[in-house]
């Protein structure tokens, strides 16, 4: 039996998690000085009728919903659609206006800056901001009346942009939905959910909110957005047992989410800078490993130009999207490790030079819709209440260029915290399953070693033995050679390895 199995594994990776946090640098636990704090805040905030009440307008009864994860309470934005007519609409983001209550400098505030984002793992959420904020007097929250910033896109017929707007506002989110249920819906494979047909009018903005959103992703693959497919493994737990690993795949309600929350984010750096402000942006830079998606591609029959080009790369996913439709996830996952991580950038309002997204295919794109979950986003936000009110920059660019370093080198320890506790999960469950063997793509070949994820299950580790030759996009066969749930580490070694060894003659 394994030594795990009479426990329970949800403390135990509780406990994990706690101590990679800390080792990774992160704080698991909010300090006594942003406890007191937290305790001095009664109700979210509220306009103050002497000072800018009269600016911020009242779209309270407008069906604002929240499409977020099904289990979700920290609710960020709110969306909804209003026909101009021709075919022209205006799109409307709200974003929780986070900043009303945590004030720049407060003990609150350092704990967000410090960590700079939520840390989502298998068995605990370690919030940037208190629960008591982030899930409630913060949270965009069904039924409720908060402050918010809303970001107004009016778009036409083609998915073009025609104007925007920022502004506050006062709203309330008359449905809390979920992506999947929605998503069923949409597609046709599921009942409208209960929470949409209590609200009159809601089910008819979704399908526009779906249609706007559609044109919008078609307009950005135009200009070669690049059409990724990823899949994510969700750890589900029956008590404090774990009991399967769920794939969880993209849908359209998603993509509405997504593709209006790109164009929000840019809509948001590109007013920035019209204000002649330095702000935050998030980047993909062109991939220094072009020349193995190139082969990459060769592999599939494909030609790509030697330069980096997002248009052809996209031309070179669709094909094979709809080529090969249950292997795509794989090979986005390869495409994805090769175009490398993204970044946060400082960026002056005049530098005509910024790397932008390669993988989104625009220059303009700043972190704003998420600020609860995202120091980055509570920056924006602090400086597009600033540059609305004619205010002074309160960040200035060399303030925000060490901001994004710092931003970068949290997130990445965050995606490690996550990372582990996720592999020691896969750990538990496959400690029954040692020399078993899987098909494998793999995921990162480095000096520093070389891994593999399977293929039926998102479950990554490191190929220890027979990895000679192998590179990111291979599809290799694997076998499982141990599991360590205290460290998160999963081993495989490599079957039917091709000999490349060089035989000299006898003699």
């Amino acid at each position: 039996m394994p030594a795990h199995t009479a426990q329970p594994q949800r403390a135990i990776l509780q406990r994990i998690a706690q101590r990679a946090m800390l080792e990774r640098g992160l704080l698991p636990t909010f300090s006594a000085a942003a406890s007191a704090e937290l305790r001095t805040m009664q109700g979210p905030a509220s306009p103050n009728p002497g000072g800018d009440a009269a600016g911020i307008r009242d779209l309270t009864n407008l069906v604002w919903a929240s499409i977020d994860n099904d289990d979700s309470r920290d609710l960020d934005q709110l969306t909804i659609a209003r026909a101009l007519g021709g075919d022209i609409v205006r799109i409307s983001v709200a974003v929780a206006d986070v900043d009303s209550l945590v004030k720049a400098g407060s003990a609150i505030d350092a704990h967000a800056r410090h960590n700079t984002t939520s840390v989502y793992t298998a068995a605990e959420i370690f919030p940037m901001l208190p629960e008591q904020l982030s899930t409630n007097l913060t949270s965009l929250n069904a039924g409720e009346e908060r402050l918010a910033v809303v970001v107004d896109m009016v778009i036409g017929a083609d998915g073009v942009m025609q104007s925007s707007e920022i502004y506050r506002a006062r709203v309330r989110n008359h449905a809390k939905l979920a992506y999947n249920s929605v998503a069923a819906w949409l597609d046709g494979n599921g009942a409208a959910p209960r929470e949409m047909t209590a609200v009159a009018g809601l089910a008819e903005n979704l399908r526009v909110q779906d249609r706007v959103a559609q044109g919008l992703r078609e307009r950005r693959h135009i200009q070669g957005a690049l059409s990724l497919e990823t899949i994510q493994a969700k750890t589900l737990f029956d008590g404090d047992q774990l009991r399967e690993l769920a794939v969880e795949k993209t849908n359209r309600a998603k993509q509405i989410i997504e593709d209006f929350m790109i164009a929000a984010n840019g809509v948001t750096a590109r007013y920035l800078a019209a204000q002649q402000f330095p702000s935050i942006r998030r980047v993909v830079r062109t991939p220094k490993r072009w020349d193995r998606i190139v082969a990459l591609a060769r592999e599939h029959h494909f030609t790509l130009p030697d330069a980096p080009d997002s248009a052809a790369l996209d031309a070179f996913l669709v094909k094979e999207s709809a080529a090969d439709p249950l292997r795509f996830a794989d090979l986005s996952l390869a495409v994805i490790k090769l175009l490398g991580a993204g970044e946060y950038v400082a960026e002056r309002p005049d530098d005509l030079a910024a790397p932008g997204h390669f993988g989104l295919a625009v220059k303009d794109y700043a972190h704003s819709t998420a600020p609860n979950r995202r120091y980055a986003d509570l920056i924006t936000q602090r400086l597009l209440k600033a540059a609305m009110a004619g205010q002074a920059a309160p960040y200035s660019f060399e303030e925000q260029d060490l901001l994004a370093k710092h931003f970068t080198k949290a997130e990445d320890a965050a995606n490690k915290v996550e990372r582990q506790v996720a592999k020691s999960a896969a750990a538990m469950l496959f400690e029954s399953r040692i020399g078993e063997e899987f098909d494998a793509l793999v995921t990162g070949a480095s000096d520093k070693g070389t891994w593999a994820r399977l293929l039926t299950i998102p479950i990554e580790g490191r190929v220890v033995r027979g990895f000679e030759g192998a590179d990111v996009g291979d599809q290799i066969r694997v076998r499982l050679m141990s599991v360590d749930v205290d460290r998160g580490f999963i081993d495989f070694a490599r079957v039917n390895v091709p000999d490349h060894s060089r035989h000299d003659p006898p003699g």
